[in-house]
């Protein structure tokens, strides 16, 4: 049976959509993807715009998971930039920065255009700013704005100090922000379901309540579920963090962080208008950081803090209303009306993963916190491939990845205590 969807503003407030049926009987098609989030929504509307006949199994509801429960921020940032740089290098050659910084936007536009060309109701809004939490984090942001210059995107970039910032957030503890109005916030649910949507819309076939028990490997793969069974030509495994599937090629590569997020109450116009004047995201930059924006009906929704042992947290409110207090003592008295919590897949070097199980069962994950643009970004690069461009898919799969020789509860543990080592490192910054 389909779990619900926890309790997040999102599944309070998301769209309605048409009924997903549970997969009964036996079909075939051309490609089945497993999951309903955004990786496999994406490739599927990617998919079913060049005619390709598509199928995906979500195992309780379209975006349950991570897609669903996110803070709706699309940006730019790519947590293992550096990294990626430094792997394509062995692929692209001296192309690798430029790969790497086109990569960064890419999710914004296919995202813009899908919403203007399905007529998707999402929310969806420009502008964002991040914000140095300490004097000595001021340098990494003017040298982003720097990149950014150069890059041709001085109009859409800016630098505030001091004072200033208050035009912008109405708290006192950031000494500069860098301002992106190319970057997005949005809906996150109800971008997922109006993907899911769009892609009916051109002949996908979407069955929730459909958990894939087993995958029989072979010429033409099948997917076997607990009333029906899909036959395909090719495979895309797409649960991200929540799936346990082709675990002698994929255990010991991913692990899952539990992010928490709150959404206040409704607050008053002028109360919020205080807080965000422009109405931009925000976060900061700290490794562990505080990332907040204003919904649609004028509730903070605000996420502190990750749990990198992938466990549940006790209570998920009590740490974030201290958080929410010290950036703005205004709402001391503010109340919470959502609490919820996500799966992210985290990578060891933060680079997303793409490959094959053999090959024509494809796999792709672990964004590392950055999952709606990327996700969106990796949507196109898989439909390219499985149609016969892997140019970028060759990019990715060709990047080098650690696997911890342990489970996931071990390798959890080991994440945690560096993720706490990279946090005491903070003062030094």
């Amino acid at each position: 049976m389909a779990e619900p969807y926890c309790n997040s503003y999102y599944a309070a407030t998301a769209n309605p959509a048409g009924p997903f049926s549970r997969l009964e009987g036996e079909i075939d098609v051309d490609v089945a993807i497993i999951g309903g989030g955004f990786t496999g929504i994406a490739t599927a509307v990617e998919l079913a715009e060049r005619g390709v006949r598509v199928a995906v199994l979500e195992a309780n509801r379209i975006g349950w998971g991570a897609s669903g429960r996110n803070g709706g921020q699309v940006t730019g940032s790519l947590s293992g930039d550096k990294a990626m740089e430094k792997q394509f290098r062995r692929k692209l050659g001296d192309e690798a920065a430029d790969f790497v910084w086109n990569l960064r936007w890419r999710g914004q536009d296919i995202i813009k255009n899908r919403v203007a060309k399905y007529g998707i109701r999402c929310d969806l809004k420009h502008g964002h700013m991040q914000t140095a939490y300490q004097p000595s984090h001021i340098a990494e942001l003017e040298d982003m704005y720097r990149t950014a210059c150069r890059h041709g995107m001085g109009d859409e970039v800016e630098m505030v100090y001091g004072a200033d910032l208050r035009a912008h957030v109405g708290t006192d503890i950031y000494h500069a922000g860098l301002i992106n109005r190319r970057n997005m916030h949005l809906h996150s649910l109800n971008l997922c379901l109006g993907e899911a949507d769009a892609a009916r819309s051109l002949g996908a076939q979407i069955f929730t309540d459909s958990p894939v028990e087993k995958i029989i490997y072979g010429e033409r793969p099948e997917l076997v579920t607990a009333r029906g069974r899909v036959c395909a030509s090719k495979v895309m495994l797409a649960g991200n963090g929540y799936h346990h599937l082709a675990p002698g090629r994929l255990s010991g590569l991913l692990f899952p962080a539990t992010l928490g997020i709150v959404a206040t109450e409704q607050l008053p116009e002028d109360v919020a208008r205080s807080i965000l004047p422009q109405d931009f995201a925000v976060y900061d930059t700290r490794f562990v950081l505080d990332y907040y924006r204003l919904t649609a009906d004028r509730r903070l929704l605000f996420g502190s803090g990750t749990n990198y042992k992938g466990t549940a947290s006790d209570d998920i409110g009590a740490p974030m209303l201290p958080a929410i207090r010290k950036t703005f003592p205004q709402l001391s008295g503010v109340k919470i009306d959502f609490a919820w919590e996500g799966q992210d897949g985290i990578t060891i070097n933060r680079i997303p993963q793409l490959g094959n199980v053999t090959p024509n069962v494809f796999y792709a994950q672990g964004y590392s916190g950055h999952g709606i643009a990327t996700s969106h970004i990796i949507g196109e690069i898989m439909a390219a491939a499985i149609t016969g461009d892997s140019r970028d898919f060759d990019v990715f799969a060709s990047a080098r990845h650690w696997r911890f020789p342990v489970g996931r509860y071990l390798g959890n543990r080991a994440l945690a205590v560096g993720m706490w080592y990279f946090q005491k490192l903070e003062a030094l910054r």
